[in-house]
């Protein structure tokens, strides 16, 4: 995408989309991603929500297979809303890394 093209998205924004975009690019060049760890041996050092053994990858494939956030949201209760928007966030930053994880998944 080209630089003008994207200021000119950017400029279209929302004050809210706006400050999204701003916590998205400085959660990305700092490589900080609020509730989402990286543990060697827990999950094969898969990025996951903080504090569990869900990995952001497996988020990712239900979502594809159609499951609403409140649906995911059933079926992990230890979940929060937040905790879902931050693994978006992070899926959509970092799509490479999430595909290669599925990849490597659906092998085994």
């Amino acid at each position: 995408m080209l630089s003008t093209d994207l200021e000119k998205q950017l400029l279209a924004l929302s004050p809210a989309e706006k400050a999204q975009a701003i916590q998205l690019l400085v959660q990305s060049l700092s490589n900080t991603w609020q509730a989402i760890e990286k543990t060697p041996g827990v999950c094969g050092g898969d990025a996951c929500i903080a504090g569990t053994r869900i990995p952001v990858w497996s988020l990712v494939i239900d979502r594809s297979l159609g499951m609403s956030d409140a649906r995911i949201l059933e079926a992990f209760p230890h979940l929060t809303a937040a905790d879902l928007v931050n693994a978006w966030a992070y899926a959509a930053a970092h799509p490479d890394e999430i595909e290669q994880a599925i990849r490597e998944n659906e092998e085994v």
